[in-house]
């Protein structure tokens, strides 16, 4: 692997995403929707230049390359944690109780069927 090439070729991927992203409003750049083609084109680049270098992709090296990337245009973008709460008592008791008394059901009809069939 010529790592040397590697980081070498690597800014060019990066440098053509920039110029990509610049045709994305700044505000709209954790939205992925809108450059997911531009993203994919980088990283088929960063595969490209990697294997060129005779280099397995992703490595170290790469991945550091992206991670800086990603820095410079997705630090903003934070992930906002769902915050669960379960339901109140009275449709969880109902939830918990309609699969119980399903079961219980079906398995007093199996029970009745069965000992129908020996009369029949």
């Amino acid at each position: 692997c010529n790592e040397s090439l590697m980081l070498e070729k690597l800014p060019a991927c990066g440098k053509s995403f920039e110029e990509m992203m610049k045709k994305v409003d700044s505000k709209k750049w954790c939205n992925l929707t809108e450059f997911i083609m531009y993203y994919d084109d980088f990283t088929q680049c960063t595969e490209r230049e990697a294997n060129n270098a005779s280099c397995f992709w992703p490595n170290p090296l790469a991945e550091g390359f992206i991670t800086g990337i990603h820095k410079q245009f997705f630090s903003n973008c934070s992930s906002e944690k769902v915050h669960w709460e379960d339901p109140p008592d009275e449709i969880l008791i109902t939830l918990i109780l309609i699969p119980v008394m399903l079961t219980c059901a079906m398995i007093t009809l199996v029970v009745w069927c069965s000992k129908r069939s020996d009369i029949l």
